[in-house]
């Protein structure tokens, strides 16, 4: 999919949005979807879409065709046997997730509050804010922050980088002293920069998200107390005993949730559960996903335990036109409405998903099997 605007981020950036869709068929015609939000490459994640494939049509969805299950959270012990891979897993699941939605004709949103304790009721809306990636220098990031608060955005992520952290901060700050910002470092630094982190708590900054490795915990319980600014976790944070582990070590202030890395919404809801119970503020990620993956995380950004903007910006920031209809539109006070339809709540343009198969087609055509040589699909 042809991005409106590319996102450089500290290891990259993708000249498309590439994804896996996974449509699941139930014997009684209901058709639910998932998206596999990885890349080409393996940059955010270990996985890739060759890996997903792969996984998916080879071991994953042989486990679930022909069964009979009464909710989305028996498919994770379904695909126990195969270790890793949560992007993929989070595909499937979501698809089930979809379906049993549609069946019992129930929002996603909905059908999510039923799996959590009493006082979770969705708020019917997903507060949002918007990532912006490295510019060339800081006036061009500070005319895209200002055309983004004219949409209405009321929080502003930067990507940051070594080299490209405290004057970006400084000059932003100085132009826009009253915005709420917050800076995402995907991992770009060691413990070694804590000095040069510091100088970023001048700024007052909501967060600083992922300075450290991707799959840190302990080097950022030696940070955290370093810095007035909060560290939010991002990639270190693999399910729900990650982040007790990170909640005890002193690791992070704030999570960041994203359901295709902690392989799924079921995953997911017991992840909440610990936010919730330790009072640990937390906000949805993205992954620049289509509007059946945004469909998806939206309504779960809709629960009342999401207390911080979410990554999960209006259809027109990221796809023009997006594969689904209709598009997610930005409202008053930084909000997305979240569907009160059954299900994900759109619809899936084959027209469009077929002219994006085209486009992979040509830009990967030596790499990938055609969707009819999955065997396992057909």
């Amino acid at each position: 999919m042809p991005l409106v605007e590319k996102l450089r981020t500290s290891f990259g950036q993708e000249p498309f949005k590439v994804a896996v869709l996974v449509e699941l068929h139930t014997t009684e015609g209901v058709v639910g979807w998932g998206e596999v939000s990885a890349e080409i490459n393996p940059g955010y994640s270990t996985e890739t879409i060759g890996t997903a494939l792969h996984v998916l049509s080879e071991f994953l969805i042989p486990k679930v065709l022909g069964k009979t299950v009464n909710s989305p959270t028996e498919i994770p012990p379904m695909l126990k046997g195969s270790r890793g891979h949560p992007m993929a897993k989070h595909a499937l699941e979501a698809a089930v997730w979809d379906a049993v939605a549609k069946t019992n004709n129930l929002s996603l949103a909905d059908l999510f509050a039923a799996h959590l304790p009493p006082g979770n009721t969705p708020t019917g809306y997903a507060t949002v804010g918007v990532s912006i990636g490295i510019q060339p220098t800081v006036e061009e990031t500070l005319d895209i922050i200002k055309m983004r608060l004219n949409q209405g955005y009321e929080r502003i992520k930067l990507k940051i980088q070594p080299g490209w952290d405290v004057e970006l901060a400084r000059g932003v700050r100085k132009a826009l002293p009253d915005i709420v910002m917050m800076l995402d470092a995907n991992s770009a630094y060691t413990l070694e920069d804590a000095e040069l982190l510091k100088q970023l708590d001048e700024f007052n900054l909501l967060m600083i998200e992922q300075p450290l490795g991707h799959d840190d915990i302990w080097e950022h319980s030696k940070l955290q107390p370093q810095l007035e600014s909060r560290i939010c976790l991002d990639e270190s944070v693999k399910d729900a005993n990650d982040l007790r582990l990170a909640l005890e070590l002193g690791s992070c202030k704030i999570l960041n949730l994203k359901p295709a890395r902690v392989s799924g919404y079921t995953q997911s809801l017991e992840t909440y559960k610990v936010c919730v119970e330790n009072n640990l503020p937390l906000w949805i990620g993205g992954l620049l996903e289509t509007g059946v993956g945004r469909s998806a995380n939206l309504a779960f950004a809709s629960l009342p335990g999401v207390n911080l903007p979410s990554d999960i910006s209006a259809t027109d920031r990221y796809y023009n036109p997006d594969i689904t209809e209709p598009p997610f539109v930005l409202g008053e006070k930084s909000r997305i409405a979240v569907p009160t339809v059954p299900g994900i709540g759109v619809d899936v343009q084959m027209d469009r998903v077929a002219q994006a198969e085209a486009r992979f087609r040509e830009n990967y055509p030596y790499k990938f099997p055609s969707v009819g040589d999955l065997h396992a699909i057909s």
